[in-house]
């Protein structure tokens, strides 16, 4: 059974937001469509793909239900097939860069200084060991082929 389509509609050219939101969606369908997943997967997506379609309420909520559809397919494709998005990693390493090593590091600059204005220091280091780490674990993905050549704009 192959993955549904997002179903056109004449809103999509009137409203750039929605286009957006439709044009992320469509591609993001179509690098899913160049991996092999599972049937079980491939029916899920489509009932995502179902909802999105069926979806009758005005733009603004139809590009906030475009918006947790790629969510949810996203996650469903990385829970049960280990498949994630480009930068994927990098973008979870950056956040984790600096709540983990970041501020404990400027906590430490700030208390051997004795001047806690110095807190700040740590930051750009946790961002930096978090895109280190981060871009590692996308280059690791990608060689294993467990990446999709899709990336949101």
């Amino acid at each position: 059974m192959p993955l549904s389509t997002l179903t056109p509609r004449p809103s999509f050219e009137e409203n750039p937001k929605l286009a957006k939101a439709a044009h992320n969606l469509s591609t993001l369908l179509d690098a899913i469509g160049q991996k092999s997943i599972p049937e079980s997967t491939e029916s899920k997506v489509n009932e995502i793909i179902a909802g999105v379609n069926n979806f009758q309420d005005p733009d603004p909520q139809l590009i906030k239900q475009m918006g947790v559809a790629q969510a949810a397919i996203l996650k469903l494709v990385k829970d049960e097939l280990k498949i994630v998005a480009k930068n994927h990693y990098q973008n979870q390493w950056l956040a984790l860069g600096v709540a983990a090593f970041g501020i404990p590091l400027g906590v430490v600059f700030g208390a051997a200084l004795g001047n806690m204005a110095f807190l700040g220091i740590g930051l750009p280091i946790g961002v930096a060991i978090g895109l280190a780490i981060g871009s590692s674990k996308d280059i690791e993905s990608a060689k294993s082929g467990r990446q999709l050549d899709w990336a949101s704009k």
